[in-house]
C-alpha cells in the first residue's frame, strides 16, 4: 500500500524487452534504499513493482504482461525520470490517499495552464474510468496522490501546487504525453456495487 506522495524521482538506467517481459534498472538515492532489499515493494510512476536486484545506487524490477499492457512501461526509455515511492509502513502516517499500486489504464495529457499558484492538468476521460473519477475525489497520475477539480464528459482536471510539479516528474508532461492511472479504491467498490450511475 502507498499514499501517492512521491518520495524522489529516480533515472531509468537500462530496459531489457523479451516480448511484453520488462526488466527495469532504476537509479535512486542511497537514502530512499537505506534498508530497501530484495522482494521489497517499490511504486514506479505509481505502478507497485517488486525489486529483483538492488545496489546502494540503484536496484531492477521485473515486469510480467499484464503490466505492459496497463501502464506506459512499453513506451519508456533509458534517460526517462519516473516517480518513486517505498511501500507505506504500517506505523507511518498516512497522508495523500490510499494508493494500491494497481494501475488501472492509461490516458493522456490534453492541455495545461497556469492559474496563479496553481498548474491545472487536464487529462482525457477514458470511458471506462467514468464513475470512479469525480470532482473533489482522489486519483493518482503517474502514482502521485491528487484532488480532481473538475470533470466533463470527456476530460478530468487536477491542480498542482509548484512543490508537486517540481518534486515529481508530471512537470514535465507535454500535451498528448500518456500517464498511469490509479483510480480512487472506494470509487471502484461504489461503481461494482451499481450505485454510480455512470
Amino acid at each position: 500500500m502507498f499514499t501517492g506522495l512521491i518520495q524522489e524521482q529516480g533515472k531509468v538506467t537500462k530496459i531489457t524487452r523479451r516480448g511484453h517481459t520488462i526488466e527495469l534498472t532504476c537509479e535512486a538515492s542511497e537514502h530512499l534504499l537505506d534498508n530497501y532489499q530484495i522482494g521489497d515493494s517499490m511504486a514506479i510512476n505509481g505502478t507497485c513493482l517488486t525489486a529483483i536486484a538492488i545496489n546502494n545506487r540503484s536496484f531492477c524490477v521485473e515486469m510480467m504482461p499484464e503490466t505492459y499492457r496497463r501502464t506506459t512501461f512499453s513506451q519508456m526509455k533509458v534517460g526517462d525520470l519516473v516517480n518513486l515511492e517505498r511501500a507505506l509502513p504500517y506505523n507511518g502516517r498516512l497522508e495523500g490517499h490510499l494508493v494500491t499500486g494497481h494501475i488501472d489504464g492509461t490516458t493522456h495529457l490534453v492541455q495545461k495552464r497556469i492559474q496563479e499558484n496553481a498548474f491545472v492538468f487536464v487529462f482525457a476521460l477514458p470511458t471506462t474510468f467514468r464513475g470512479e473519477i469525480i470532482s473533489q475525489g482522489s486519483v493518482a497520475i503517474n502514482g502521485v496522490s491528487l484532488t480532481v477539480t473538475a470533470t466533463t464528459e470527456q476530460t478530468f482536471s487536477v491542480s498542482l501546487i509548484p512543490h508537486s510539479k517540481e518534486q515529481t516528474n508530471l512537470g514535465k508532461l507535454i500535451q498528448g504525453q500518456s500517464v498511469n492511472i490509479e483510480t480512487d479504491l472506494l470509487g471502484k467498490y461504489v461503481k461494482a456495487q451499481g450505485i454510480c450511475k455512470k
